[in-house]
């Protein structure tokens, strides 16, 4: 059909696309507009087109299946004529194109080793303490893991704002432990076609197992483990759910050294059955580093930079609730500042505290949006207690 044939809405946003090709959200909002106007193979496309630029978006493998279905003469969700069960169960036998990888997939993510350790970890002191007694001390002693009837833990999330050093806790983790470290995204797991997700997910659980000893760090876990009940419409990422689980069974009854990390900024969107006994079975929360952490990240951040007078005891005092990223942007801001001077007097000179002064009017800590979500988690959905560690945060910052 020629663009001219189209509706003029559709005709409209082809052509704000061809000035806007890698606007994505625009992309997604016409194909949502060409499943409306009943052309789902438009539709399609553009999901893919969006995929071939974002392989993780969650909107586009939402839409593309919708698409797919319809192409398919699937009636859409809600038809009480149909048994969306057996459709679900049929779709999964789906093959994929011939042109992606089925004998033998291959997991995107690749081992890596690590030498770092807890002691690279600046300030965090509590969080390294609970790391030791929870995770990481019954890990290293078997003999007295078995003395005291402890049993091996499941998987251990880490949870808080974005930001502040989870995956670097995590890779800490694997140095301790002496352990391979692979790194899971959303966008390693997830994939267009029927099925391909979950054999995703399964090849990575295979890889690690080949790899032992090793820490399997699944970042975005409220991504790859979303509660269900939020995912009535999506049977593809419903299906992910379910193998995550499976893989997480699998570690709990066969441990050969595979130790499990999750990673969420949204602990309270992750599926309860992921966060039961011998799944993540412990939570860990990791907060805005405190100052003896800022004054390291920050000397971290400035090591290599011309300085003249700088009090980083005075700007940790100053950058309260700042995460680590924070931080990081903040220094960046500061050299900016210096090198931009330095452009218009012809006369090159070092970072000094006023342009630290300067970047702290505009700079903001980022992580004061999640703790107001989180305030409002404790305050109202803390079923079980779940949440006691972020309730007394949030009281010692005098939030809750």
């Amino acid at each position: 059909m020629s663009s001219e044939e189209l509706p003029p809405l559709l005709r409209s946003l082809l052509v704000a696309l061809d000035q806007r090709p890698d606007d994505l959200a625009l992309r997604l909002h016409t194909a949502e507009m060409m499943l409306e106007y009943g052309r789902p193979a438009a539709a399609a496309a553009q999901c893919s087109a969006v995929l071939e630029r974002e392989p993780g978006n969650v909107a586009a493998l939402t839409t593309l299946t919708r698409a797919t279905d319809i192409l398919k003469g699937v009636p859409e969700k809600g038809s009480d004529s149909f048994d969306w069960d057996t459709a679900e169960a049929e779709v999964a036998g789906i093959v994929e194109p011939a042109f992606v990888e089925s004998d033998e997939a291959v997991a995107s993510a690749d081992a890596e080793e690590t030498n770092l350790r807890l002691s690279d970890v600046g300030g965090m002191e509590e969080v390294k303490r609970r790391l030791e007694v929870a995770f990481l001390t019954p890990m290293r002693n078997p003999e007295l893991r078995r003395l005291y009837g402890r049993s091996l833990p499941g998987g251990l999330l880490l949870y808080g704002p974005p930001g502040c050093g989870k995956t670097f806790l995590a890779r800490a983790i694997a140095g301790e432990l002496g352990a391979h470290f692979f790194a899971v995204s959303l966008a390693d797991v997830l994939d267009m076609w029927i099925g391909a997700s979950e054999r995703n997910l399964r090849d990575v659980f295979d890889s690690a197992r080949r790899n032992t000893p090793c820490v399997l760090f699944l970042d975005e876990i409220d991504a790859l483990g979303q509660k269900r009940t939020h995912l009535r419409a999506q049977g593809a990422m419903r299906g992910t759910v379910n193998q995550l689980l499976t893989e997480m069974d699998s570690v709990k009854s066969n441990n050969d050294g595979v130790f499990v990390l999750g990673a969420t900024n949204h602990p309270w969107d992750v599926d309860t059955a992921l966060i039961r006994p011998g799944r993540f079975d412990r939570m860990l929360l990791v907060v805005p580093p405190d100052g003896d952490a800022r004054e390291s990240i920050l000397r971290h951040h400035l090591r290599d930079r011309p300085l003249e007078g700088i009090n980083i005891g005075k700007i940790a005092r100053r950058t309260k609730s700042f995460s680590g990223a924070d931080l990081a942007h903040l220094c960046d801001s500061a050299a900016e500042l210096a090198l931009d001077d330095s452009v218009r007097t012809g006369q090159a000179r070092p970072i000094r505290m006023g342009d630290f002064s300067k970047a702290l009017r505009d700079i903001k800590p980022s992580t004061d949006a999640w703790l107001e979500d989180a305030r409002n988690v404790v305050m109202f959905a803390n079923e079980g207690g779940r949440f006691d560690d972020l309730r007394d945060y949030l009281k010692k910052r005098r939030l809750a």
